[in-house]
């Protein structure tokens, strides 16, 4: 290789770095979000559980929220048929 070619590769290489690196450190930033974003609902939670709610059944709630109409209709019905089937209804 000739010596043109070192410092291009060499340029190439410390820009390729750079730009590795930038995206290390947006990972690892959102990564820290992610930790204070999650203590917070942590807070949330312990101050609701303090004024007496039920956290299981809220996290139940958000996660009912989080998805489609038919699908928990289809969801409860099968649970409401195996339930007869074993006699618990």
């Amino acid at each position: 290789m000739d010596p043109i070619d070192d410092s291009t590769a060499e340029a190439n290489y410390r820009v390729t770095a750079g730009e590795l690196r930038q995206f290390i450190e947006r990972f690892e930033r959102l990564e820290m979000e992610k930790k204070d974003i999650a203590d917070q609902q942590k807070e949330v939670m312990a101050e609701a559980k303090a004024r007496g709610y039920d956290t299981k059944v809220m996290r139940k709630v958000i996660s009912l929220r989080k998805r489609d109409k038919d699908d928990i209709a289809e969801e409860e019905a099968i649970l409401e048929m195996y339930k007869e089937a074993l006699g618990m209804s």
